[in-house]
């Protein structure tokens, strides 16, 4: 099989060559590093946002509805509009899309950190989930093109462990940038980064696209997509607050449900669909989508409860909190490379069997811990379980994904994928955060039953629940009564994060039976 090889080293063409010339393999090297870099942006700003989330509640006097849209807003777009992301790609330059998307982050992020008010906040964290909807299937797609199938797959572990750790390590910045300069300093991080891709992308990144994709865009479908996420989103979070029986929650979930109805017929009937439906016929890609539909939405859940846990009743601090993902960093980071080659020689689905399973401990293990306890015995042990199982499933889950597609439909495979991803964290956050609130809420009226509350005292505290862990007790009352309600919504907290634990192990295991019943990824090596 043919090389892919760049000339010259700083070219904006693939050429195509019988053997890879020096300088294409260090051009290779860039063309990682840009793309590790880019994608880093997007997958940093979904997590290190969940460390500032106490303080954005505590600075800007947020609900958890609120928070919650701060995350979902981000993801809201950048689930709806990779698709698109990876079409416009395909069509129009792989490189220039991504280089307009790192633009466009970098400018959305500079807004977050100046956002006045939490209503600015969440739409600036809109414009920035456009601006990575454009550059996270660029980056996949950009690999795909630079790389001949046998090496693709170590390629993509090494994308895969670098955007882990980078990911990973976000938290641990935010949590010191949080705690000793402000929470807008968060989005400031991402500046500079922008930087670094655009100079290492226009320099030594090769344009490529699919020359036989013809046609326009299905704006339809992205319109629809967005309306139908956007919808579901909105009537879960407000259920929280309204119940399922208000006829705007009914009302806006049953738009979202037809319009993914409508979504589908459009993908089906139209000539050039941003959802071709027909990559869905191989088996593979199929059982790669679950999968990342499974083990993506329980890891959301977690990612983004477990930071408010850590801060609001353990009491750790913003950089403490963020520290306690280094182990899943380290781990990400020393196997992912590794597992992208299990592909290769064992096949795909003896590692997305293995992998998902031992998440799913992790998740069992994050039940364990109450109020207080030693990091080392309480989450220490869940954090490398977890780092052990997402390890051993990403890699192999994204070179699956992209093996089972043509090189020439990188870009919307890509996006597909990604869009799966963002989809699961999307729904798991208004999810899970229903499940969280009612498990939450449940466990408060119990625990304050038993108390002589007045109903001054009961009003007051009514109206602090919807801020789950970062209710605040009024401070006239008697230092013991205080000292119990304290710990009452300390322990209702924790009584809810066990509950979506439990889901997320759930979740866990149904993706190693979909691994075991639909991924055939053979091995295409031995030894």
């Amino acid at each position: 099989m043919a090389n892919i090889v760049m000339q010259p080293c700083d070219a904006g063409v693939i050429e195509f060559k019988a053997a890879a010339a020096p300088c294409a393999k260090a051009s290779g090297l860039w063309v990682l590093a840009a793309t590790i870099l880019g994608s880093s942006m997007v997958f940093i700003d979904g997590t290190v946002v969940n460390v500032a989330l106490p303080a954005l509640q505590a600075n800007l006097d947020a609900t958890v509805m609120d928070v919650q849209w701060v995350v979902e807003a981000y993801a809201l777009f950048l689930a709806a509009l990779l698709l698109v992301g990876g079409s416009l790609g395909d069509r129009f330059g792989r490189r220039r899309i991504f280089c307009i998307g790192v633009v466009l982050f970098a400018l959305a992020s500079a807004w977050c950190g100046f956002a006045p008010t939490i209503r600015q906040l969440t739409l600036a964290r809109a414009v920035q989930g456009v601006g990575g909807a454009l550059l996270v299937p660029g980056s996949l797609a950009i690999i795909s093109a630079s790389f001949g199938e046998e090496r693709r797959g170590r390629a993509i572990g090494t994308w895969s462990g670098f955007t882990a750790i980078t990911t990973a390590i976000g938290p641990v910045m935010g949590g010191w940038l949080v705690e000793h300069v402000s929470w807008r300093a968060v989005f400031f991080i991402n500046l500079p980064l922008a930087a670094v891709v655009l100079a290492l992308a226009l320099r030594y990144v090769p344009e490529s696209r699919d020359e036989a994709e013809q046609g326009g865009l299905d704006w339809w479908g992205a319109a629809l997509a967005t309306t139908s996420l956007g919808a579901i989103v909105y009537g879960l979070i407000e259920s929280s607050r309204l119940g399922f029986k208000d006829p705007l929650v009914l009302g806006t979930l049953l738009v979202g449900i037809m319009a993914a109805g409508l979504f589908l017929l459009v993908e089906k009937r139209k000539r050039n669909p941003m959802l071709p439906l027909v990559l869905f016929r191989s088996q593979d890609f199929s059982g790669a989508n679950l999968l990342t539909l499974f083990l993506y939405t329980a890891l959301a859940g977690a990612l983004f409860f477990l930071p408010l846990n850590l801060i609001q009743v353990q009491g750790y601090t913003a950089t403490a909190a963020g520290a306690a993902s280094l182990p899943f960093v380290l781990i990400m980071f020393s196997l992912s490379r590794w597992s992208g080659g299990l592909v290769k020689r064992y096949g795909a689905r003896l590692p997305l069997v293995i992998g998902p399973a031992i998440a799913a401990l992790g998740y069992v293990l994050f039940m364990r811990p109450g109020v207080g306890g030693s990091y080392w015995t309480t989450f220490f042990p869940a954090v490398v379980v977890l780092g052990l199982g997402m390890a051993l499933s990403v890699a192999p889950l994204t070179t699956t994904v992209m093996n089972a597609v043509g090189r020439n439909r990188a870009g919307v495979a890509s996006g597909i994928n990604n869009a799966v991803s963002r989809t699961a964290g999307l729904l798991a956050i208004a999810a899970l955060g229903l499940v969280m609130l009612h498990t939450f809420n449940r466990s408060l009226d119990r625990r304050w039953s038993g108390l002589a509350l007045t109903p001054e005292t009961r009003r007051a505290m009514d109206q602090e629940r919807v801020k789950l862990a970062g209710a605040q007790v009024p401070g006239n009352l008697e230092p013991e009564l205080r000292a119990t309600l304290k710990r009452a919504i300390d322990e209702s907290f924790v009584t809810g994060f066990r509950r979506v634990m439990t889901v997320a192990a759930a979740l866990a295991l149904l993706s190693t039976l979909v691994a075991w019943r639909w991924i055939q990824g053979k091995a295409t090596a031995q030894g």
